[in-house]
């Protein structure tokens, strides 16, 4: 091997044998579709180790990634956790959802730093680093997950469609009209990916427009919301809506998005300091992005408990009925616009604005673990399906019943808690594996922090499904077929721990070959 194809083995933890092969594999984003980041060669030293100066210009061209992960902290899943959390528990939550929050920007970080520095996303290297029968587990489970997480989403959006048009366009047809996203999406693809971007600009900007609207329209106590940042507050008639505040954060398949988002900028990854320099933009794109995330999340909680903590209504609100509810306390003829289509409009700029994200995970995650090099529009084509196919039963059991929607989405939020460990943990293990990550592998602090971070999340995530099983599962033979799932399960997480664990510096002996790069 070469001096040169050494210090690249070094660099990426990949073997130069493995080019060809690497060019023949399934890729997020072809050379033809990524954003050339501009640079001049003397912003490095010859050895390619130093890191080009900041520049606004090109924080400006890596802006765009972290914005369309953050759809996922905004979703209409994430929008009803928030307006009960309000409801419910008042201003005394809110710290949470600030850590919560953090904690969700530590999981995206270290998903684009994988991104970046691999030049492969999540779902292409567990389809490398993982057995086969490992693989086809946790690709299975990434895709319940997906489709979960794309029912409420979907399911948000129609109930909107229904909100706007008083009601004379029924769930299911919402549902269909959502579905049509995914030609929009291919639309907006053949312009560019900067194009798309811009769209979801949009969107989060009319979510935040409309939430603020809202929040003015309320005037939540400003004193009250400070103090519900600034210290702690859980009991126990709060403790499952802190569950759901934790559990709404982290989203499965938005660990493997981000991963494959950060590839549609073209940066030179033969230069330890050109991918430092990506971790860099990119880092300050996602904290920015986050932040607006958890503003608006804040406005949303905020409205609903200014408006019905305290309330009869505060336990049985949600995104059916939110906009009615508010309506109805704060009125809408004296208004420019009424509450109600505030809300509406909100809720829709989520629920389309993730439904797409979703469509994008769905074909990473496929095409990922699968290797499958289809076209565009076959792959959004069966992504779509794949979660279409469901909502719509869905929408033609559910739509005369609010009341069997809120347990239809309970039932959702369970099944993509117990998804959490299949994407976190192979991210763990990844970005703690020199062979994966060359010198850009996290180093033992950040390891420590990481697994602190997961495992916290897992347990609640475990408590939110094991308070489920209790409550909603009766009968021997019901309980019988949980029981094995659940031991098969578990099973299966403690193999991924294992295997992670074997990587843990802080627990074994480190390699002298390199250092590691925080």
């Amino acid at each position: 091997m070469t001096l040169y194809s050494e210090y690249q083995h070094l660099l990426t933890g990949r073997s130069p044998e493995n080019a060809d092969q690497d060019s023949l594999d399934e890729r997020a984003f072809d050379s033809s579709e990524q954003i050339n980041i501009i640079g001049t060669s003397d912003e490095e030293d010859d050895d390619g180790i130093k890191t080009p100066p900041f520049s606004w210009r090109k924080l400006w061209l890596f802006t765009g990634p972290g914005f369309l992960m953050s759809i996922a902290f905004l979703d209409p899943g994430n929008l009803e956790g928030d307006l009960q959390s309000g409801a419910i528990a008042g201003y005394s939550l809110l710290w949470l959802l600030l850590w919560a929050t953090a904690m969700g920007l530590l999981v995206q970080l270290l998903s684009a730093r994988l991104g970046v520095a691999t030049g492969r996303h999540l779902a292409e290297l567990c389809r490398e680093e993982y057995p086969r029968w490992a693989r086809l587990t946790l690709w299975i489970m990434a895709e319940f997950a997906l489709i979960g997480s794309d029912i409420q989403e979907v399911i948000g959006s129609a109930i909107a469609i229904k909100i706007l048009s008083n009601g004379m366009i029924p769930l299911w047809a919402g549902v269909v009209i959502t579905a049509s996203d995914c030609f929009i999406f291919l639309l907006l693809e053949n312009y560019g990916v900067r194009k798309l971007e811009a769209v979801f600009a949009v969107l989060i900007g009319t979510m935040g427009v409309t939430f603020a609207w809202m929040f003015g329209e309320t005037k939540p106590d400003g004193k009250e919301l400070l103090l519900g940042i600034l210290i702690p507050k859980l009991s126990s008639k709060t403790i499952h809506q802190a569950v759901g505040v934790v559990g709404c954060i982290i989203m499965p398949h938005n660990v493997f998005l981000h991963s494959a988002l950060v590839q549609s900028r073209n940066i030179d990854n033969q230069r330890v300091g050109r991918v430092k320099e990506a971790i860099r933009y990119y880092s300050i794109e996602s904290t920015a992005a986050l932040s607006i995330s958890f503003i608006i999340n804040l406005l949303v909680t905020t409205v609903f408990a200014k408006a019905f903590y305290g309330t009869e209504e505060a336990n049985n609100i949600g995104l059916v009925n939110a906009g009615q509810l508010l309506e109805k306390k704060y009125g809408g003829g004296k208004h420019l616009l009424p509450i109600l289509y505030i809300w509406g409009i909100g809720l829709l700029a989520a629920g389309q604005s993730s439904t797409i994200t979703g469509t994008y995970a769905g074909q990473f995650i496929m095409g990922g673990f699968l290797n499958l090099r289809l076209k565009k529009w076959l792959r959004a084509l069966i992504t779509r399906s794949f979660a279409i196919i469901p909502t719509m039963i869905v929408a033609l059991i559910f739509d005369s019943s609010e009341d069997t929607l809120d347990v239809l989405n309970e039932w959702l939020n369970v099944l993509q808690s117990i998804q959490i460990p299949f994407a976190l943990l192979p991210l763990l293990w990844l970005v703690s594996k020199e062979e994966v990550m060359g010198v850009f592998r996290i180093g033992p602090f950040l390891q420590l922090i990481s697994w602190l971070v997961t495992g916290l999340v897992v347990a609640i995530n475990g408590y939110l499904l094991v308070d489920f099983i209790m409550s909603e599962v009766s009968g021997w033979l019901f309980g019988s077929v949980i029981g094995v799932f659940t031991s098969a399960y578990l099973g299966f997480i403690v193999y991924l721990i294992l295997r992670e664990m074997s990587c843990f510096r802080f627990l074994g002996t480190r390699r002298n070959t390199s250092s590691t790069i925080i």
